[in-house]
């Protein structure tokens, strides 16, 4: 990407038109990111397990097990990463992220090692169109809709397993898969009657998210045009993609955390989603001192006492 696209300036209408042309082709299928760690990095036995999605999408993960555990964490992944997390250091992740501060790696197999070493045994998938998972749906991300049936899917999967079918289950969502997850509470409350708690990580509102990287565009003014393209991509407008509106239906115990001055979304999209949740028992967790995405993500491998404090209060018990 040139200078003047980066920045917007001095742009004719056809390099605009291409820029958001490339943009709705990047946001409506995302491009799946290796998967360059495992758990035995970590020192970690684990195995590779596949499950249906609630549609039957065949989803890919890893079943890290803790032995003599009754707990477990079903851990998902932001867009466009994978349950290893994005190499965002590498070409071409790196161009797509740098100009927002977030040009580096996220690597989550640590957060696997901390969850495990804290009793739990842990499973963490692909969302479909990422990863080893499935396409499915003509391989369209829908920012949750869709998803949500890979998070269902999950809670159905943990539920068959005879070594994990009467475990206490905690849920860690990141950003897509927070979404998803709220989603998931909408469209099949059943699957989560027994969930004890979640971890939401940074959901994020499309819109919203979109909006900032145009505003870093220089192209703040064309997001009406944007998401034209994004639905004759998808079928799939903003409106529907609402992750506020499906918090309204999360009553699980639940921490949400976010970097407060993320550069690619505002404080009160996730203040928004906190205040509609309806469970009594909730918090919210500002990262400061950063502008990066990224932080955020990886705030649970260096800071984890908050979070684990938490799983253990619910799941522990």
């Amino acid at each position: 990407m040139s200078d003047d696209v980066q920045t917007g300036t001095a742009m004719t209408d056809q390099q605009v038109t291409s820029v958001l042309e490339g943009f709705a082709d990047a946001f409506g299928r995302q491009r799946r990111s290796p998967i360059l760690h495992t758990p035995d990095e970590q020192g970690l036995q684990w195995e590779d397990v596949t499950f249906p999605a609630r549609d039957g999408v065949p989803l890919e993960g890893w079943f890290i097990p803790c032995p003599g555990s009754d707990r477990l964490v079903i851990a998902n992944h932001p867009m466009g990463f994978t349950r290893s997390g994005l190499p965002a250091h590498l070409e071409p992740w790196h161009a797509q992220w740098a100009a927002s501060g977030n040009g580096f790696e996220v690597d989550f197999t640590p957060d696997y090692k901390i969850l495990h070493d804290a009793g739990y045994h842990v499973l963490a998938y692909d969302l479909r169109n990422h990863g080893h998972s499935g396409e499915g749906n003509g391989g369209i991300s829908s920012s949750g809709i869709y998803e949500a049936r890979d998070g269902a899917g999950a809670l159905d999967y943990v539920r068959r397993r005879p070594d994990t079918r009467d475990t206490a289950v905690g849920l860690f969502s990141r950003c897509l898969g927070a979404s998803s997850t709220f989603a998931a509470m909408t469209q099949f409350p059943d699957a989560f009657q027994d969930v004890r708690c979640l971890l939401a990580v940074q959901p994020v509102t499309a819109r919203v998210i979109i909006g900032r990287r145009l505003d870093l565009l220089g192209l703040a003014d064309r997001i009406d045009q944007l998401e034209r393209l994004i639905v004759a991509r998808t079928s799939i407008g903003f409106a529907r993609r609402s992750p506020a509106e499906w918090a309204k239906n999360v009553h699980v115990p639940t921490y949400l955390y976010q970097v407060r001055d993320d550069v690619l979304t505002h404080p009160s999209d996730v203040q928004a989603m906190f205040d509609n949740i309806p469970a009594a028992d909730k918090k919210l967790q500002w990262i400061e001192d950063t502008t990066a995405r990224w932080d955020g993500y990886l705030e649970f491998q260096r800071r984890p006492a908050p979070m684990l404090d938490w799983l253990a209060t619910h799941l522990n018990d």
